[in-house]
This record gives C-alpha cells, structure tokens and sequence, in this order.
C-alpha cells in the first residue's frame, strides 16, 4: 500500500492503517462538516485566511494571493510543529490530507518530512474518501446479517440495544450515530445532528469495524433519522432482514418515554415548535389540545395522547409495509423500565439465536 519512497497513498479499506495519526489541514468549517474517520484538525488556513486568500486570488492577483497564503500556511504549520507535534519520536508515521490533495497537505507533509517524519499524503484529498465513502455505503451493508429490532415508540428498542451490546451481540446503532432519536420529539438536548456527510462517515467507520460472520442488531428505522437520511442500500437490507418484535407494557412505555422527553418539561418553547411540525398531520386544534396538557404540566397525560393518536397509528401503517418479514418476528417481553428487564430481553434474544445456530 505504501511502497518505500512514495509520498502519497491511495484511499482503500486498508489505506488509513498504519499510521499514527491522521492530519485533516483544512480549515476548521471545512472539518466540522465532515472528516476522515479518527483525524485531528490542524488547519494550515483558518476560516478567515481561507477566505482572505481566496479573494484576493479572484479579486486582486493570484501571485499576491499566493504570497500571502504561503506566509499564512509557514506560521501555521509552526505553530502545529511547537504546540502539537514536538513531543513526536522519529519513527512517527502521520497521514495528512486536505480538499484535494494539494498545496495544503502538500506544504505540511513536506516540512514534517523535511523532520525526519515519514509523513504521506492522501492522493486525491478528502475528495477522493468522500467518493470512497459513498461507493463503500452502496455496497458494503450487504455484507450483512443485520436481526432488525421492532416495537411501537416508547418500547425501549434504543435500551434492548444497549443491553445487546453489553451481552457481547454486534450493534449498529444508528440514532446513536445521527444524534437524534428519530421521532417528532427526538432531538437531543445535549447533541445536535451530523451534517449528512458526517453522519455517513461515522456510519462507514462503524460498519468497517463489524464482523460479516456475525449477526448486526439494529432498530427498525425509517429512511430519516432527523434531518439525515440513512443510505438507499443500508434501508434495503434492513427491510430484507428477520425482525425481533419489542412488546412493552404500557405503563412502561410511559415511563420510558416521561425518561427521554424530561428535558421538554422546562423548554415549552422547544417543545412547541416540534408539535408545530404535525400540524399538517392532525390539523391545528389537536396540537393545540396536546400544547395545553404540556402547559399543565400533565405529562402522564400528554405523551398517553401522543402515543394514542400519533405514534401509535403511524406505526402500525408504516411499519409492516416496510418490512415484510415483521409479521414473523420473534416476540420479546420487556415488563420493566428497569434496565435488569433490557438485559433480560437481551439474553432472551441470544440465547434463541444460539438455539437456530445450533439447529
């Protein structure tokens, strides 16, 4: 993959192994919106010299401009050198990449080797991983044995995934991976959502790190998760997949639920304008009658309606056209918001799959 001499490597499944560290250059928007899965930022032009240097290279003079960004790039890369990088051995092994593989990457790389590093860099940029990662989402979910967790919102599918995990089961738990929890009210108060870039990213890495030979948990999910879409390939094999049916007893489902909206009881204002989104559904006069039992403070009350007269109905319309294999699922019982009651569920889940192996 890298031959001795070669400055450069090619993006591949195993092409970022090896190193030691992976230096995304760019500027730091460019890095928020998405990176090589595990990079650092070491941005040689900040957002404000990035733009400097661009204008000046379309307004003015590209010689001026070029001037001015390579004084720019020198003091960065400095900067990095002293605050991040002294402390490296001589056999430190870093992999750097900017937009297109270019001037960015191209100055970093040299100074550090210019060290003694054996830095490279990443032949055709983040360009070429953003196509990597899109080729790779089209093809590698059918890789898959993917066991697709079902039941009605409010079942505890995020928690039974949890306690899979813990009992040692393969999981792709995809809200985890889009920050949200995939209802009308299931933005985190704490995360906000991955750009969709990102959120495929960090999906490719976590599916590069499952095992083909084992079965994958995942939740019964609709094609967005928030404001994300899951890959068109991704959705087909889970549609393809056997289901595990959640069954939940009511009064837990509210009390799971009570758990995962408490952060709505101080911020009526968050919790009105994600209501406002149904409005289209279930006309004004309902959402009305569900803001007035918030307002009250009647929570029990509210997400009792919510489950009756939203959750509920969509479910059952959406989910079994979905997933033709829903009707055979095998059923789990979870009696408890305790998360003793996941575990269990969990166990009870492997152990009938062990059983099928075995079979």
């Amino acid at each position: 993959m890298n031959p001795r001499g070669k400055t450069f490597i090619t993006i591949g499944s195993d092409a970022l192994a090896g190193f030691d560290a992976i230096l995304d250059v760019r500027s730091p928007a460019e890095f928020a919106e998405d990176h090589v899965s595990g990079a650092m930022n070491c941005p040689v032009l900040d957002n404000e010299e990035r733009s400097r240097v661009g204008t000046d290279y379309k307004q003015h003079s590209p010689f001026e401009a070029k001037k001015l960004g390579a004084a720019l790039v020198a003091r960065n890369i400095a900067r990095h050198i002293e605050q991040a990088f002294m402390d490296k051995p001589r056999g430190w092994r870093p992999l750097v990449y900017c937009w297109r593989g270019g001037k960015r990457s191209g100055a970093m790389a040299h100074i550090l080797r210019e060290i003694g590093w054996e830095a490279k860099t990443l032949e055709g940029g983040y360009r070429a991983y953003r196509r990597y990662v899109v080729e790779r989402l089209f093809t590698l979910p059918a890789a898959f044995d993917f066991r697709v967790v079902h039941g009605v919102t409010g079942s505890g599918k995020s928690r039974l995934l949890q306690s899979l995990r813990s009992a040692g089961a393969q999981v792709l738990d995809l809200e985890d991976l889009a920050a949200h929890r995939g209802s009308v009210l299931g933005n985190l108060p704490d995360r906000t959502q991955p750009s969709q870039k990102m959120f495929e990213s960090r999906l490719l890495a976590q599916l590069e790190r499952l095992n083909p030979s084992q079965s994958v948990y995942v939740e019964g999910e609709s094609r967005k998760i928030g404001q994300v879409q899951v890959p068109e390939a991704l959705i087909t094999c889970m549609r393809a997949s056997d289901c595990v049916l959640l069954e939940t007893a009511w009064e837990v489902r509210i009390a799971l639920l009570l758990d995962e909206y408490r952060h709505f009881f101080a911020d009526l204002p968050a919790l009105n304008l994600q209501l406002d989104c149904l409005v289209a559904l279930h006309g004004r006069e309902q959402i009305e009658k569900w803001k007035a039992l918030a307002v009250g403070g009647d929570w029990a009350n509210l997400v009792t309606r919510l489950l009756e007269e939203h959750y509920d109905p969509a479910y059952r319309r959406s989910a079994p056209t979905n997933f033709p294999k829903l009707a055979q699922a095998r059923r789990v019982a979870v009696v408890s918001p305790q998360p003793t009651a996941f575990d269990i569920a969990a166990r009870e889940i492997l152990a009938a799959a062990n059983e099928t192996v075995a079979a």
